[in-house]
């Protein structure tokens, strides 16, 4: 049988209203008692001699999804244990799959599983729950001092555009730029690039040119997520790149996003590729990737070139770039963990445990290693540097040295959430790289009988209307 929210009580009648309750003489004392005693609140708690089981779905897979399964075991043998609470977890490979079958359980198709009482879901899925009325509200189990505690970016994202708090984040993500500082180094005393001018957008691609040419044509760097990089290009300079459900792509702010990709794609300098920026760092083509900071663990540790030469490599995490006299801006990535409502029992179950994961100790546990960030402000502020000193793997020593700077001086910006904003996320990107793929190949063509620029104006010439009417 299907887990629903209950329905509420039925309204007493009038006769019921109207009608004296005779009580015995001690039961009215214990209830004078009890109004007169100070400090008294209302908690449920589990029943004294029972215990509450939980069911948690997420698709926590390698390093995450052992870090996750060790903490729950803590959690049953420890607090849960002393509170009544016991979680199970039932890992599902992916995030679609995961929403696939929640919304198979809550519409009762045949052969479904039972609602799980919390879930690892993103907004645009818990946005649909919500809409149901399926979704606890966390401000029923945490204080407002309890959610204080969090980073307000990371919890106002669980409110869904409202007021109310439906996904509580356990861990996000963000974007920064990783540098093989042993290759750049080298490129760097030719040429006088520096790190520092890789802070802003212009400083980038100013470099790319340079190495460019420095290096006999090679790419500089890697755009792994061009809708997020133009997302977070807009926010930065005031504007919003989603204009309620369409893109703002008449604006000025999007035709200097355009060049800042467009032009040193085809060129080169920004390579035109449609995978992750660790694959193209470790066969030496590229020395630069604006990605995910939860890919930290996959960047090499050495380089193969394409004469099967290897060599060690250092690495740079820088903070994520900055369009000149824009502000620091950067997305926030990552799913967080709703509950279904029920009854209070489970309700509250769900809190004590969310609570304990989300405190700092355990919550830099489950993130730390694998590139993800914790969302208390104590996390970063308080715990941070204690925890990274004994991470065993220096890129993640790295990366949050920088992320934790990061979290005092960059705003945090999340999209809006409608409907089809994930296919139209994927249609700008993949239509963005074949315009940029398909102009490449014409240019080094043009290149045989023209110049530089007027191979480039060449195809150039419409290539940003033919994209806008495409999207």
């Amino acid at each position: 049988m299907k887990k629903m929210p209950h329905p509420p009580l039925p309204p007493p009648t009038s006769a019921a209203l109207s009608a004296p309750i005779a009580l015995p003489p001690v039961i009215i004392l214990l209830l004078l008692l009890a109004v007169m005693l100070p400090g008294c609140t209302s908690t449920i708690t589990p029943p004294h001699n029972n215990v509450v089981d939980l069911t948690l779905w997420h698709p926590y897979g390698q390093q995450m999804g052992t870090s996750i399964g060790l903490l729950i075991d803590e959690f049953n043998d420890t607090v849960g244990a002393e509170k009544g609470v016991h979680v199970k977890t039932t890992y599902i490979a992916t995030a679609t799959e995961l929403h696939e079958k929640l919304f198979a359980a809550v519409s009762d198709d045949p052969g479904s599983p039972e609602i799980p009482d919390l879930a690892v879901i993103y907004p645009r899925v818990a946005v649909t729950l919500a809409e149901m009325g399926l979704l606890m509200d966390f401000a029923t189990q945490f204080s407002a001092d309890e959610l204080a505690r969090y980073v307000p970016a990371f919890l106002e994202e669980g409110k869904l555009g409202g007021d109310t708090l439906y996904i509580l984040p356990v861990a996000k993500s963000t974007e920064v730029l990783y540098v093989n500082s042993t290759a750049f180094d080298r490129f760097a005393k030719d040429t006088g690039v520096t790190l520092g001018q890789l802070g802003t957008v212009e400083g980038i691609l100013d470099a790319a040119e340079k190495y460019h040419d420095w290096s006999g044509g090679k790419a500089f760097i890697h755009i792994v997520e061009l809708f997020n990089f133009a997302m977070s290009g807009f926010d930065q300079l005031g504007e919003s790149f989603i204009d309620g459900e369409s893109l703002n792509l008449s604006s000025p702010t999007f035709q200097r996003i355009w060049d800042a990709y467009y032009t040193r794609a085809v060129k080169g300098g920004v390579a035109v590729f449609d995978n992750y920026g660790n694959y193209l760092m470790a066969a030496g083509e590229i020395i630069c990737a604006l990605g995910t900071s939860a890919s930290v663990t996959f960047y090499p540790e050495s380089v193969t070139y394409a004469d099967n030469t290897k060599e060690d490599c250092e690495m740079a995490i820088l903070p994520y770039p900055v369009f000149a006299g824009g502000d620091q801006t950067v997305l926030q990535r990552g799913a967080g963990v709703s509950v279904f409502a029920s009854d209070s029992q489970k309700e509250y179950a769900a809190g004590v445990f969310l609570k304990w994961l989300t405190e700092p100790e355990q919550n830099l546990r489950f993130t730390v290693q694998t590139g993800y960030m914790p969302v208390t402000q104590s996390a970063f502020s308080d715990f941070m540097a204690e925890e990274l000193t004994a991470a065993a793997n220096v890129n993640v020593q790295k990366l949050f040295g920088t992320v934790t700077a990061m979290q005092t001086t960059y705003r945090f910006y999340y999209p809006p959430v409608f409907d089809g904003l994930e296919e139209r996320q994927r249609h700008f990107h993949q239509s963005l790289l074949k315009t940029a793929e398909q102009s490449k190949s014409e240019y080094l063509i043009l290149l045989e009988t023209h110049d530089p620029d007027e191979a480039f104006a060449m195809v150039s010439q419409g290539a940003l209307a033919r994209f806008i009417a495409e999207q």
